[in-house]
């Protein structure tokens, strides 16, 4: 394995959120740090090459980019999911969360209502709410188990509250779900007959496990191209959230303008070069980094799963299909909110994501970010164990 993804690389004292701000956001300086979705793995050498070069040629003006990045963009996409988008659909923005606040201005007006899937990436709510919309939630039925989408509420409520957009999280962070081809057409058929765009957030796309087939909306929904606002980036796959790029297409080109209107009147037109110059690097030559990345992955997955089921009793682990994020579920231990907080935080000693900040539909549950040499999540795992006996 040419990529060492078991060396543990110092990142405290980088000003990396990840690690250098508990005290700011009111935990322990020693907990161990688990939970914002970015990977504690360096980015493919053929990412660092093209930001060493470009870093060298010393001069960061304005910059935008030709038909190369594009076709970057569009051959990955065409080679892994047999969707090849066009280049008059694209509009680059510095992130999917300030895609989908654009999104939310762009296509609708205050008070209208948005549709949310909770428990969902909460940006999904302060993006409505903040907004000054009416947040309209369809919540993912958890039964047995495992989630599903309630088909019926969906319908019924994108009809009753006369929904303008509907925010989709697929895979879906942080439950883990990829939904199946099936369920992307059937949700697809109920938002064509209300006439509700969709917002589709595709970020983890890269990331899918076992026999699982991961279906871009627009592939699956060729017929709703007209309501569709596709947002992708290579941030996640590639671990290059701080360089700040996205690539969202808009097929349609009355919602693209819409769309490109809003971001000119949030002050947003060329994008860092760094994080343009990654992106084409991460897409042309990181591929044989990001497969031995999903081996380390899925056996990281796998070793988090067992250690839950085997050790942890009382804990479930929900399956993870896609993501390298795991959703753990803490009902059955019956603490309320606060002693299960205590026992993570000041017990266990770990910084994991509190499942109320999804929505109240994630109350139990805590989401933990496997993307971690394996030796730090075995340390994750032997904490939590220890406080648990000590703490039943």
């Amino acid at each position: 394995m040419p990529f060492d993804f078991d060396e543990i690389i110092p990142r405290k004292g980088t000003n990396c959120i990840k690690h250098d701000f508990a005290r700011e956001r009111g935990l322990p300086a020693d907990v161990l740090p688990l939970w914002v979705a970015d990977m504690d793995f360096r980015t493919p050498p053929a990412v660092v090459e093209a930001l060493v070069e470009t870093a060298k040629h010393g001069i960061f003006g304005y910059s935008d980019v030709k038909d190369d990045y594009f076709e970057a963009v569009r051959d990955w996409f065409a080679r892994r999911f047999s969707f090849e988008p066009k280049r008059e659909w694209l509009k680059k923005t510095p992130g999917v969360v300030c895609a989908l606040n654009a999104a939310v201005r762009a296509f609708t007006k205050p008070g209208d209502a948005v549709i949310i899937q909770s428990p969902v990436y909460y940006p999904f709510f302060s993006a409505v709410r903040d907004n000054g919309r009416t947040l309209v939630d369809n919540p993912l039925v958890y039964r047995d188990g495992a989630y599903s989408i309630d088909f019926r509420d969906l319908d019924e409520k994108a009809r009753s509250s006369g929904a303008k957009l509907f925010l989709f999280c697929s895979p879906h962070n942080p439950v883990g779900r990829v939904w199946t081809r099936d369920e992307t057409k059937e949700l697809g058929k109920i938002l064509k007959k209300r006439d509700c765009l969709i917002f589709s957030d595709e970020i983890h796309c890269d990331f899918v496990w076992g026999k699982n087939v991961h279906g871009i909306f627009n592939g699956v929904n060729p017929d709703q191209n007209d309501l569709t606002i596709l947002a992708t980036s290579p941030s996640k796959t590639f671990n290059l959230a701080g360089l700040m790029i996205s690539n969202v297409f808009i097929p349609n080109p009355k919602l693209k303008k819409a769309f490109s209107d809003e971001l000119s009147r949030a002050g947003l037109s060329q994008l860092c070069v760094m994080g343009l110059n990654a992106c084409k690097a991460a897409y042309l030559r990181g591929e044989p980094w990001l497969i031995e990345l999903k081996a380390y992955l899925e056996n990281n997955l796998s070793f988090s799963r067992n250690f839950v089921l085997e050790r942890l009793p009382g804990v479930f682990p929900v399956e993870t299909q896609g993501t390298y994020l795991l959703w753990l579920d803490f009902g059955k231990l019956g603490k309320t909110r606060e002693q299960l907080n205590d026992l993570i935080i000041n017990k266990a000693k770990l910084w994991l994501d509190e499942g109320l900040i999804f929505g109240e539909a994630g109350r139990n549950f805590q989401r933990i970010n496997v993307a971690c040499p394996k030796s730090v999540l075995e340390e994750a795992f032997l904490r939590l164990e220890r406080a648990l006996k000590e703490n039943p």
